[in-house]
């Protein structure tokens, strides 16, 4: 498995963890639909958050959160409507980022809430 991919999956499992201790419960991880993937799906009271894991081993060619492209956002948003709609859930939905900068140096991990809405 290439590198990146190790430290994507290393991400996710460092983000997964962190939700869970902040008292969220995992719907799902890698839910695809047509062209989209999302990392995270989760639940904390009434909101589900659909959160976007970025993972970097340095923060010198710009913070995690800035390579999240605008079409890549609505493929997420198409995916999440279709997941809310086909598991009939009556949820408010927010979209965050995980921003995370994992290197020799240590960890770095900073949830972003309601992240699209700050493009």
């Amino acid at each position: 498995m290439a590198n990146h991919n190790e430290l994507g999956k290393k991400g996710e499992e460092l983000a997964t963890e962190f939700l869970l201790k902040n008292g969220y419960e995992i719907v799902a991880r890698n839910y695809t639909y047509q062209k989209a993937e999302v990392d995270i799906i989760a639940k904390k009271e009434d909101v589900l958050a659909i959160i976007e894991v970025k993972t970097r081993t340095s923060a010198n060619f710009g913070d995690p959160q800035q390579f999240l492209k605008p079409k890549q956002i609505q493929r997420i948003i198409k995916a999440v409507d279709y997941f809310v709609n086909d598991n009939e859930m009556d949820v408010e939905v927010r979209f965050d980022i995980i921003a995370i900068v994992l290197n020799k140096k240590g960890l770095s991990l900073e949830h972003l809430e309601d992240a699209f809405y700050h493009f």
